[in-house]
């Protein structure tokens, strides 16, 4: 494919995607596929010769959509959003065109330091304390991760480096192993300390926890990874405070701040720390600006050696949409949840389990879990709307969370009366059951 060919078929990809991202309500949620579906559909192995675009192209819809689970249609409920805005396909596009590597500031020099000016004002739009931002000479900063479970462990292994330094300087006779094998890393169910658990988006209590963690010398991690998002609003940002105690923070921009998959960003107070344990130099990565003290090399910051050019969808979203454009974005969800909330709370068959602060509702008939199961495995069966469930103190509750870009009051109200009705007909076939075996 040369430059002339990759215009037209890039403008008929585009025209594709646009397509689909507008009639996605069109499409069944859950597709119909069983495991192994596509294996017999393809051949066994790479073709010998060339083959056409249009061949290519017609096997999407031929071959892959059949076995889309579509996560931006409005009628997605599952799980927690999938950011995705048209600023950010059009700034990944970019990313990939550019094609550049940015290990090191001289891979790509603008690679490194957007993304720095970025982390810095996503920190400033959800008021994180001054020492997480890099600034002009901070030695704090942010760095974007591919996921949030990527930044717990970076955290975790930066943790584990500086507390063996720190023993081995108050106790030189002891070696690395004999250190090892004493750490201790302090977990709750859900791992670290979390705001917006992913069962039910609770929160936990950084004010009691943030202390404890400063007075022990124990490193504090605080995931948000979907409730961070949140925080760009003054009225929910009171959920963050505590974070001043913690050492390393990170939200995923890329479930709910319209930045498409991948874009985690974490936030460190002191960036010694993780260059500290992941630091590299073999000579062939070196170059003449470290002297300036200047430079950040990014691959110290992170597991991967190489990295995306993330930072230009963060930069094209926050521009494209403004700070009031994304607070409005996540305040539609909020109420959308709300309207779920009373919509449940108006049929007395149904709970509330755990109180609605952001998108999430978790919600159950009153019965037993196998009752619930039934009811979820029936909406889940007929493809008009997709959910997935948690255990909450031994309950098997049902998640009902807003997840598109493009979700309305409507869809909402269309959820709500589908699972309403197949609740209505799960029951009597309950009760009908229970009556056969009472005779019997």
């Amino acid at each position: 494919m040369d430059a002339a060919e990759f215009r037209k078929r890039g403008k008929e990809m585009v025209d594709y995607v646009a397509d689909y991202l507008e009639k996605i309500d069109k499409r069944q949620v859950f597709p119909d596929v069983e495991p192994g579906y596509l294996r017999p559909l393809i051949p066994d192995c790479a073709p010998q010769d060339p083959e056409s675009f249009e061949d290519v192209f017609k096997d999407i819809e031929k071959i892959i959509m059949p076995g889309v689970t579509h996560w931006h249609s409005p009628y997605f409920f599952a799980y927690f959003p999938a950011a995705s805005s048209f600023p950010a396909l059009l700034a990944d596009m970019l990313c990939g065109g550019i094609g550049c590597v940015g290990f090191s500031w001289a891979a790509s020099p603008a690679c490194t330091e957007l993304e720095t000016v970025m982390m810095d004002w996503l920190g400033k739009m959800i008021s994180l304390p001054e020492e997480f931002l890099a600034g002009k000479d901070g030695q704090g900063g942010g760095v974007i991760q591919g996921s949030a479970s990527e930044a717990t462990l970076v955290s975790l292994l930066a943790a584990r480096t500086k507390t063996i330094r720190r023993v081995q300087s108050e106790k030189p006779e002891l070696t690395e192993a004999d250190i090892m094998g004493r750490l201790v890393a302090y977990a709750s169910d859900q791992f670290c300390a979390t705001l917006g658990t992913t069962p039910s988006c609770s929160f936990d209590k950084l004010l009691e926890l943030g202390p404890i963690c400063n007075k022990e010398n124990i490193w504090m991690h605080i995931d948000a990874a979907y409730a961070g998002s949140a925080f760009i609003c003054p009225e929910f940002r009171h959920l963050l405070n505590g974070v001043e105690f913690a050492d390393s923070f990170n939200f995923n921009p890329h479930k709910w701040l319209l930045v498409n998959f991948d874009c985690s960003a974490m936030w460190v107070k002191k960036r010694s720390d993780l260059t500290g344990a992941f630091k590299l130099e073999p000579l062939y990565l070196q170059h003449q600006h470290h002297e300036s003290g200047l430079v950040t090399d990014y691959r110290h910051w992170q597991i991967p050696l190489g990295r995306r050019f993330r930072s230009l969808k963060l930069w094209f979203v926050l521009r494209m949409y403004g700070v009031r454009g994304l607070q409005e974005h996540i305040r539609k969800h909020i109420r959308l949840s709300h309207q779920f909330e009373d919509l449940v709370l108006q049929d007395e068959r149904f709970e509330i389990c755990a109180e609605v602060v952001l998108g999430l509702v978790c919600f159950r008939l009153k019965g037993s879990n196998e009752l619930n199961k039934e009811l979820l495995k029936s909406i889940n069966e007929a493809k008009k709307i997709h959910l997935v469930p948690c255990h909450l103190r031994e309950k098997f509750v049902l998640r009902f969370a807003i997840c598109s870009r493009t979700v309305e009051s409507t869809h909402v109200t269309f959820a709500w009366q589908h699972i309403s009705q197949l609740a209505t007909d799960l029951l009597k076939a309950w009760e009908q059951n229970n009556h056969q075996q009472h005779q019997q």
